[in-house]
């Protein structure tokens, strides 16, 4: 009797390991990936199939803010995310303690500034109010297109990518900086004609059909640019297999070739 039990024991433990080891292959087919809307789900979604001719699926949940994708990330569960920075990904992990790393660039979603009441960063009137979003990550970046115009100085030795708002020496027109509202709605703000210029990241930009190469009046330039968006992944799984497959179609000719076609200049593939 004893022995019919040990047997039927080690039946159901071959059985239960065989279905452990069978999902656990599954499930290493399988990508998940949290991403932006707009280009990042859009970019994914091309390449859908490329990954399918590489035995892997690809399940992309699409998120609509900047906080959830790195939490999700962080707690194992999502296998990456796509819709940050370089910048904003280092201070997330500064702030939040997370254990995420990026796995490599993608493409470029060039910054701009749109007004509907002048035609150029020079014709902004003294006291011009400026619409940014509340991440704090991204002031330096916001701060370029006026440090370059020459209508704002930064102090001597802080990198423009690391500058904030409280590192203005030299402001010629007074700009006033209004971030108080996160980067989604700042299209809205836009089209209600509010301050005298918004400034909009292209996710959100080409989500209303604005392209920052023709509607704004001032384009950051993509080369040596910091901001290009990445694939994150937690710490130590950057060379995963299905990792290195993923960013093996991103970075692939068909996508880039994809990313230039669609989006006109509103996204350009990452340099």
């Amino acid at each position: 009797m004893k022995r019919i039990l040990s047997v039927a024991l080690i039946f159901v433990l071959t059985v239960a390991l065989a279905a452990c080891g069978n999902k656990e292959e599954k499930n290493d087919k399988k990508i998940e990936v949290g991403a932006s809307p707009a280009p990042h789900a859009e970019i994914l979604e091309e390449a859908k199939p490329l990954l399918k001719d590489k035995g892997y699926d690809l399940e992309i949940k699409t998120i609509n803010d900047y906080t959830t994708p790195n939490k999700l990330l962080d707690a194992g569960e999502l296998d990456a995310n796509f819709f940050q920075h370089t910048p904003y990904l280092d201070t997330e992990k500064k702030d939040k303690k997370y254990k995420i790393e990026s796995a490599g660039n993608v493409h470029l979603e060039p910054m701009a500034v749109y007004s509907q009441k002048y035609d150029s960063l020079k014709d902004l009137p003294d006291g011009a109010e400026i619409f940014v979003s509340n991440n704090p990550a991204e002031q330096g970046r916001f701060l370029k297109f006026f440090v370059d115009e020459g209508l704002i100085k930064i102090k001597d030795g802080v990198k423009i990518q690391d500058a904030t708002f409280d590192d203005i020496v030299e402001n010629k027109k007074n700009i006033k900086f209004n971030s108080k509202q996160a980067a989604e709605f700042l299209p809205k703000t836009y089209q209600n004609n509010e301050g005298d210029a918004v400034i909009i990241n292209s996710n959100f930009a080409i989500e209303q059909k604005l392209n920052p190469q023709k509607d704004s009046i001032a384009v950051e330039n993509g080369k040596d640019n910091p901001y290009a968006n990445l694939i994150a992944v937690q710490e130590g799984h950057k060379n995963d297999e299905k990792i290195k497959a993923l960013m093996e179609v991103l970075q692939s000719k068909d996508i880039q070739d994809f990313i230039t076609k669609k989006y006109d200049g509103a996204v350009t593939p990452a340099k």
